[in-house]
């Protein structure tokens, strides 16, 4: 398969993003598609530009991409913190530098700014858009539904609350806006309908951005840091992934446009892991049965996720068959030998050798010459590929300085997301 231009749907991306956030916990799930929903709305009663329309629902779809643990998200939704910054600021740094996400990424940046009669017009030196106290009151607006309970018969509730808030949360032209629709009562039903999903692309036209090879890389290191970020000990652990299976696959022959194909596979391998409960991927110790359970359903999820991504079929087994052995042994598919393309392979002993050549909570980075006897030890039991380990093992010193280099940068771009707001 080659990409060289290839349509991708932003909407088909963004689905992605925000299904990989709502696997965190059915607590959390569609929150995201409710405020987008919800803030296009009140753009559209504001009168704003199709522009500004088209923003305030990336953004909502997006907004608390920063808050990378569970309990983080549930104390925005149950209760806005004090200081609910942090997880605003962190999810602009990850967006900003992507051209067709960085006017949402501002909006984001701002989206938990108190009004305070106008001072909320700038926060940190920086000024704030009236997007982000739009975006603002949809998210409040949504939090304050509770879902066992017939919408309509909270309308009131929410409404007072809103206007008791007016002028000292929320932006005043914002609750006007909330206000006028708030007495549709298909605002409320859609915004608690199940298939939200599928009624978002009827209110906005999304745009089917043209990403060339290079572009598509871009944005899936978006998804890479997410998966990275909610651990410190895995930081930098896919951006090891991709540099290690690109500089094999090179060493494989397959061509430049396949080989950025595999770095991009490397950015997605464990975007399931989203799925995983943090005191999993946290604990220092061994896993029990039932906590290895569900870290080997990780592969699965990045198998479905991707699936949403039309266009990105190769890619996809690519990255999800990376726990599949050649003896038919691995996970989740169990696939053998024949059903297990090359680049998958690859994308095992990837894997495999960035894992135990990089610390781990539980223990320090093995020395090339242990990971090379792994390695070896699984090619005699029928786990990895002969052809892959061979050619990492001609090449190990050239490929782990390519891996240290890229692991390098990844935990620079860490300790930029992650610093706090001053």
């Amino acid at each position: 398969m080659k990409i060289d231009k290839k349509k991708i749907s932003l909407y088909d991306l963004l689905i992605c993003l925000t299904n990989a956030g709502d696997l965190i916990s059915h607590e959390v799930a569609d929150h995201h598609k409710q405020v987008a929903y919800l803030a296009f709305r009140l753009g559209e009663q504001m009168d704003l530009s199709q522009e500004d329309k088209k923003n305030l629902m990336l953004a909502g779809l997006l907004h608390d991409i920063g808050a990378f643990s569970l309990e983080e998200r549930l104390s925005m939704i149950e209760n806005e913190p004090p200081s609910p910054h942090d997880h605003a600021f962190r999810g602009a740094r990850l967006l900003e530098e992507f051209p067709p996400l960085a006017g949402a990424a501002e909006i984001i940046r701002y989206h938990h700014v108190p009004w305070e009669d106008g001072k909320g017009k700038i926060f940190c030196g920086g000024d704030v858009s009236p997007l982000s106290h739009i975006l603002h009151l949809a998210d409040r607006i949504a939090v304050s539904i509770e879902p066992d309970q017939n919408v309509i018969d909270q309308i009131d509730g929410i409404r007072e609350r809103a206007l008791l808030k007016k002028g000292s949360i929320f932006m005043p032209e914002a609750v006007d806006a909330f206000l006028e629709i708030s007495g549709n009562e298909y605002v409320w039903l859609d915004a608690v309908y199940e298939p939200l999903l599928y009624v978002l692309p009827t209110v906005v036209s999304f745009d089917v951005l043209e990403l060339d090879i290079d572009g598509i890389l871009d944005l899936t290191k978006i998804f890479a840091s997410i998966i990275d970020f909610r651990d410190p000990f895995t930081q930098n652990h896919s951006a090891g992934v991709a540099e290690t299976a690109k500089k094999l696959a090179e060493l494989a022959g397959f061509s430049e446009n396949e080989c950025k194909m595999m770095f991009i596979s490397g950015n997605l391998h464990d975007l399931g892991k989203l799925a995983v409960d943090q005191r999993i991927l946290h604990k220092p110790g061994s896993l029990n049965t039932e906590e290895r359970n569900v870290m080997r359903s990780h592969s699965f999820y990045t198998y479905r996720l991707l699936q949403t991504i039309r266009g990105f079929e190769t890619i996809n087994k690519w990255a999800s068959f990376h726990h599949e052995k050649l003896n038919g042994k691995g996970y989740p598919f169990h696939l053998h030998s024949e059903s297990i393309p090359l680049g998958s392979r690859i994308m095992a002993v990837a894997d495999i050798f960035t894992a135990v050549t990089e610390d781990r909570p539980y223990r320090k980075a093995l020395s090339l010459e242990k990971a090379s006897a792994i390695l070896s030890a699984m090619v005699k039991d029928g786990s990895l590929c002969s052809y892959v380990v061979s050619l990492l093992l001609e090449n190990i010193e050239m490929v782990d300085e390519a891996r240290r280099d890229a692991q390098q940068k990844a935990k620079l771009k860490y300790h930029y997301v992650m610093k706090p707001v001053q």
